[in-house]
């Protein structure tokens, strides 16, 4: 869902009162306040930034993002990173220059943790917050929050693929989604071809639908050119300049 200019400035905002609150408690706690009083400011933290994050994430919509997921790669492997002290494991998920402030949040974490449940509680979402924002950063993506939701199944499938070593059930499965979609959509052109002069409505019909067949076409294509895929498209493209020649021969 794309945000307007004000949803976008009102999402961030949201979003940096809560960082602030927890980047504040997280501090102050590292600092050794072991107080009652400072056991309560754990507390009330944490209602105050499920609060913000409720309402951070309605002004946002429902935004799609996979490492922004609990299920996601990045935040169970930063949980096991955690339990055991040591930060290397997930410094690959940011880039070099942000290495030093997830570093530092890191240990601000760890200190954190050891004084309690409630304390553990936030200090493992302060740091994950800013680990995936930083990941997310380094992406040139938006940040918005973290979500207790299922991955997309396309991303399942993918991670599926890569946990079982093999590819080729995710690219049968993908290769045979996208033929049924190009062929639907061919076809569709094809029968409003036959119609296209009848009306000005049956026209529209075509032209509508041949617009529809060429720009999906055109953005699988695209999408591999961006992929890194210039061997297959290489072959594409000399299989349309073939096909060009041979429609219209010199």
């Amino acid at each position: 869902m794309k945000l307007t200019s004000g949803e976008r400035t009102a999402t961030e905002t949201l979003r940096n009162k809560r960082r602030s609150v927890l980047v504040e408690t997280v501090h102050r706690q590292t600092e050794g306040d072991g107080t009652m009083k400072g056991r309560m400011t754990i507390g009330k933290t944490l209602v105050a930034v499920t609060v913000s994050v409720g309402l951070g994430l309605l002004a946002a919509g429902a935004a799609r993002a996979h490492c922004d997921t609990m299920k996601g790669p990045v935040i169970p492997e930063a949980k096991a990173a955690l339990e055991k002290g040591d930060v290397t494991p997930i410094l690959k998920w940011v880039k070099k220059d942000n290495e030093a402030e997830i570093k530092a949040a890191f240990a601000k974490a760890v200190v954190v943790r050891a004084k309690g449940s409630e304390a553990k509680e936030l200090a493992d979402r302060y740091f994950l917050e800013t680990l995936v924002r930083l990941h997310r950063a380094g992406e040139g993506a938006p940040y918005a929050g973290l979500k207790d939701e299922p991955v997309e199944p396309i991303v399942a499938l993918a991670d599926k693929a890569l946990a079982d070593g093999s590819a080729d059930e995710m690219v049968k499965k993908m290769s045979g989604h996208m033929a049924e979609a190009i062929k639907a959509k061919f076809n569709k052109v094809l029968e409003t071809r036959k119609h296209k002069d009848n009306s000005v409505e049956a026209g529209r019909e075509f032209v509508e639908a041949y617009v529809i067949y060429m720009h999906y076409v055109e953005g699988i294509h695209a999408a591999i050119m961006s992929a890194g895929g210039h061997a297959h498209t290489g072959a594409v493209e000399a299989e349309a300049e073939h096909t060009k020649h041979a429609e219209h021969p010199h």
